[in-house]
């Protein structure tokens, strides 16, 4: 009995597992097809999802650039954020992402306004570059590089991936890349913040932000497409249809 039930509870965790990756930027594209134009711009939130990613950290750039006041740059793309989850909400859309940045917008605005310093603003998003960062690196040294699990559940073939050389090889260097995107964002922000330099940084985590990590997943697709043979019609329709 205690075996059938884990047996079950490992199941509903892989299956919870498949559906986020599924949810996530790789997920958008199926192993083995052509990315798209509109399948990169949903692996970034779509267009609502560009706006609500980028807007708050443009307003800071602005207010603080203009004014070099700390209040109203905060807090004014706090509100900006709290508005796209009023707006999602009431249109009933998918409210995780923006309430995701709200969360993390507000998280930000409070430590700078504790310090009173406008560079702590893009402290939480340093260090969460770092903690990315960080399990990429622990992921490789421990050779279940975590494109391939991320694949490996979207293609549910589990860790079967390990066995193909050529595979290993592919979803390696792609989360090789991946974490020279966090070491290149943590290169660049963390002189600044020791500098004091907040127009600077936000400058750069917009530059650094949806730009790159949209070339990076296309890239990434492009590469994991390399090792997956695409689907025949037939197959692609009997795996809709078990679906």
């Amino acid at each position: 009995m205690t075996d059938a039930h884990d047996s079950d509870r490992d199941a509903s965790l892989r299956e919870n597992l498949a559906a986020a990756a599924a949810r996530g930027g790789l997920g958008q594209v199926r192993p083995g097809e052509v990315p798209t134009t509109a399948s990169l711009v949903r692996a970034v939130g779509g267009i609502r999802g560009l706006v609500e990613s980028i807007l708050p950290s443009l307003i800071f750039l602005v207010l603080y650039t203009a004014t070099g006041e700390l209040l109203p740059a905060v807090l004014v793309p706090v509100g900006v954020a709290a508005l796209f989850v009023i707006v999602r909400l009431v249109t009933r859309s998918q409210p995780v992402q923006a309430i995701a940045g709200l969360v993390g917008t507000l998280l930000s605005a409070l430590l700078a306004l504790w310090t009173g310093r406008a560079e702590d603003n893009f402290l939480l998003g340093i260090w969460t570059n770092a903690a990315y960062g960080a399990a990429i690196l622990v992921s490789l040294i421990m050779r279940w590089p975590l494109i391939g699990g991320i694949v490996g559940l979207l293609t549910q073939e589990g860790s079967a991936w390990r066995a193909d050389a050529a595979k290993r090889r592919v979803l390696t260097v792609a989360t090789w890349l991946w974490l020279g995107l966090f070491a290149l964002r943590l290169a660049v922000q963390v002189p600044l913040y020791l500098a004091g330099d907040a127009a600077a940084l936000a400058a750069t985590k917009l530059v650094l932000g949806v730009p790159v990590y949209a070339v990076l997943l296309w890239v990434t697709w492009l590469l994991v497409r390399s090792v997956y043979a695409p689907k025949s019609p037939d197959a692609r329709a009997a795996a809709d249809a078990g679906e």
